[in-house]
């Protein structure tokens, strides 16, 4: 799992074994699918560009309602090709929450823009539009920057409110790329992550809801016409012979093993996501009563790709339930603000909510080969440290 701290991947309870994230249960389920599937690639020997990573991104796309998929090498990656795409560069204003992995940042930095931290809803965890507005009347107030564009992070899964966030970026002329890197799965309406704004970038880190055995990731896009430019900024730039560079552009590739093992996870996605939306509304009509669990905006459908809650008192009542044999992850312990990295782009004031919600999250275990049983001791886990 990247950007997690104290996390317990494992641990032994009177239930047996409970994992946080079980790949192995996975991998048993479809092992010879995927050995198949890694023995054809070997076979064709294509193994940067082969026949599975448009085979992939059709899937994907196809499956979203997005315009076009384009595979590449990362979550991170998925962030700076449309990024490069849309020419942002130095002097541009670009707002992210504060509550997130320090990939968002990262990427806006690549480019040479300056990240604008904007506060989170905490009922949601996600960026707060109000506070959106605040930041970019005072961006324009200094004068120093342009406001460009606006990264809303899906988190957890639960989409942001890009119903709010539209309004808002139409009004100011800002662009939007959705950061779905947890959200794939989820959905907005009848909309789902990946048609929600013009460019959304998603995430394929194995512990991912849906994962490959490596980093990957994937941007869709609502306009066919972004597909050979983000294709071109993935291969260093280059144009259709791929021997000279038109454009500004680095090595985001996705490499064939790791599509041929995304075509296998994505064909029990599904299933898999159902199990997980089953242990998420376990885990709230049982937890809701005494913790604050992630709240939902009106029509969201969450990916499920973590399982985050609040309780006062957030280390002791980890360590109680730790003891007990429940693994637990926190998702973040540190806001972007805080991280030395970004120091210097830390608003005066701090951000209130992110700094609340960061003291008193954290993550149960969330995959889709928890058995009922499993599940109602990690509730009566939690319930008995949480109101001890």
């Amino acid at each position: 799992m990247n950007g997690v701290a104290n996390i317990s991947l494992a641990a032994e309870s009177r239930m047996g074994r409970i994992s946080f994230i079980d790949l192995p249960a996975q991998q048993r389920r479809i092992r010879p699918a995927i050995e198949k599937r890694l023995q054809d690639v070997l076979d064709h020997g294509r193994y940067i560009a082969g026949p599975e990573i448009e085979e992939l991104e059709a899937l994907l796309a196809e499956r979203t309602n997005a315009a076009g998929a384009v595979a590449c090498a990362s979550g991170t990656a998925a962030l700076i090709i449309p990024l490069f795409a849309m020419d942002v560069k130095a002097g541009d204003a670009v707002f992210i929450p504060s509550f997130t992995y320090n990939a968002t940042a990262n990427a806006v930095l690549v480019t040479g823009a300056t990240p604008v931290f904007v506060d989170i809803d905490p009922a949601t965890f996600n960026l707060d539009p109000e506070n959106l507005k605040a930041k970019i009347a005072e961006v324009r107030a200094a004068g120093e920057l342009t406001p460009r564009c606006v990264i809303p992070v899906d988190m957890f899964g639960s989409p942001a409110d890009y119903g709010a966030i539209s309004a808002i970026a139409a009004e100011e002329g800002l662009a939007i790329l959705s950061d779905g890197a947890q959200s794939f799965g989820g959905a907005l309406g009848n909309r789902a992550v990946g048609n929600l704004a013009p460019a959304t970038s998603t995430s394929f880190f194995p512990g991912k809801a849906l994962g490959a055995y490596g980093d990957a990731g994937a941007v869709f896009t609502q306009d066919v016409r972004d597909i050979e430019h983000w294709a071109s900024i993935r291969w260093h730039g280059t144009g259709e012979c791929r021997k000279t560079s038109v454009r500004v552009g680095f090595n985001g590739r996705m490499d064939t093993f790791q599509a041929a093992v995304l075509l296998e996870k994505l064909a029990i996605f599904d299933d898999e996501l159902a199990a997980r939306r089953q242990i998420a509304e376990t885990y709230d009509s049982r937890l809701s009563a005494f913790a604050r669990p992630q709240q939902h905006i009106a029509g969201a459908q969450s990916g499920c790709a973590y399982y985050c809650l609040c309780v006062e008192n957030r280390d002791t009542v980890v360590k109680q339930i730790n003891e007990k044999g429940v693994p637990t992850a926190i998702y973040y312990t540190t806001p972007l603000h805080k991280m030395p990295a970004f120091a210097e782009f830390a608003p005066e004031g701090g951000m209130p909510a992110t700094e609340a919600v960061s003291k008193e999250i954290f993550a149960l275990p969330m995959h889709p080969y928890l058995t009922p049983d499993q599940v109602d001791y990690i509730c009566d886990v939690v319930e008995a440290a949480a109101t001890s």
